[in-house]
């Protein structure tokens, strides 16, 4: 899908709300709730200007320069003790197809994704399974450590000994777990979803996930600000949110950046229906919805914020999300499925590369950890000689 520039005879029928809040954009402003709001909620005919306006506003940071992380997705388990209404990835013990991997298994994987160009070990797992079950607590106490991140500490140590860097998303966190886990990390992140207390009441999609809960995820947001911290978050489109409350949830997600200096990107993720969800029927957000909540993005968070969406998850939507004003598609794998949305399989590079410059854009791998992010203040000195490899070997175009 392509959206055109606007016309100048189309630039004149622009709401002159929404062309006041473009403009103001454009200048560098702040722009604030009220802002947002009218944004995410535009009428079509104000989308192509708003599509170019973001679009701009990327290419004075950016560039045309669109980025994509070579990853091994490691699910280090996908037992959880919360049990969200649109999740696939979460099982029970003794369910079919739960699992805990092994620390054979995430050399294993380590060792084939670095053979296969990968830089990146996500590590990615449910919430604080421990705390739910038993069983996992003797699986755990079996394999020495006596905490869920205690273990993925292990997994970190792991990938990084086969050559790759740390990247771990496992849910909500201490201060003193990120503490631990800095020095094996080169970046970490906790999706924020959606900052709206309503999903968490009866009947809302996170009714029984407490670990969702917008405060405390805001808390652990922050919290890994001063722990100086590179961080990535987002929110997720389709799970009973309103548009207002998405672009509350983008403020919020400025407003900690502002404190902090530490969100490196933001993702904009649609949720997916699948047939064994409590949602299977509910509506998917449209790619006109999509471009808004990336465009809005762009707008709020300025130019030089890294914002991204899934690839996998809108396989017709490339060239719109371009124009809305993404500059990266995240982590993606050679070796692993997406676990969290395993109907939907990453895009071969050569082909996305193609559609990317298509749209006049080049597509070029990056790490884990973006480059203005790489310096003494948010990298732990215990991980930076691996850091430096690899910066090495991409400046230089080797494995």
């Amino acid at each position: 899908m392509c959206i055109e520039a606007p016309s100048t005879a189309a630039q004149a029928r622009v709401n002159p709300a929404i062309r006041e809040i473009l403009d103001r954009a454009l200048r560098g402003d702040r722009l604030g709730n009220d802002d947002a709001r009218a944004l995410i909620g535009c009428a079509d005919a104000d989308l192509p200007a708003m599509l170019a306006a973001a679009g701009e506003l990327r290419d004075r940071a950016k560039g045309r320069l669109v980025t994509y992380s070579p990853k091994v997705f490691l699910p280090i388990t996908n037992l959880c003790r919360d049990r969200c209404t649109y999740c696939t990835f979460r099982k029970d013990p003794g369910d079919p197809g739960a699992w805990t991997m092994a620390p054979a298994e995430i050399a294993q994987w380590s060792r084939r994704g670095r053979t296969l160009g990968c830089r990146e070990a996500l590590m990615c797992l449910g919430d604080k399974p421990e705390v739910a079950f038993k069983e996992y607590r003797a699986t755990l106490e079996s394999l020495g450590v006596r905490s869920t991140v205690e273990y993925v500490g292990r997994a970190c140590e792991i990938a990084l000994d086969e050559g790759l860097l740390p990247h771990t998303n496992a849910g909500i966190m201490s201060r003193d777990e990120m503490r631990a886990l800095r020095p094996l990390n080169v970046s970490m992140g906790l999706m924020l979803e959606s900052v709206s207390p309503r999903l968490r009441a009866r009947g809302g999609v996170h009714q029984w996930a407490p670990d969702k809960d917008p405060a405390i995820r805001m808390r652990m947001i922050d919290e890994a600000g001063e722990l100086r911290i590179p961080f990535t978050t987002g929110i997720l489109l389709g799970i009973g949110e309103t548009p207002e409350e998405r672009a509350d949830s983008l403020v919020a997600i400025r407003d900690s950046h502002e404190r902090h200096g530490h969100i490196q990107e933001v993702i904009i993720q649609n949720f997916r229906a699948k047939p064994e969800i409590a949602m299977a029927d509910a509506p998917e957000p449209g790619a006109m919805e999509m471009a808004r909540a990336i465009a809005t993005a762009r707008l709020v968070l300025g130019p030089a914020m890294n914002v991204q969406a899934p690839p996998n998850l809108s396989p017709n939507e490339i060239e719109l999300f371009l124009a809305a004003g993404i500059n990266d598609w995240g982590g993606i794998s050679p070796l692993s499925r997406d676990y969290v949305n395993p109907e939907a399989p990453w895009p071969h590079i050569e082909r996305l590369s193609e559609r990317c410059a298509g749209a006049g854009f080049t597509l070029e791998p990056r790490l884990a950890i973006y480059p203005e992010y790489i310096n003494d203040t948010w990298v732990d000195p215990v991980i930076m000689p691996a850091l430096g490899r690899h910066r090495a070997e991409l400046d230089g175009g080797g494995l």
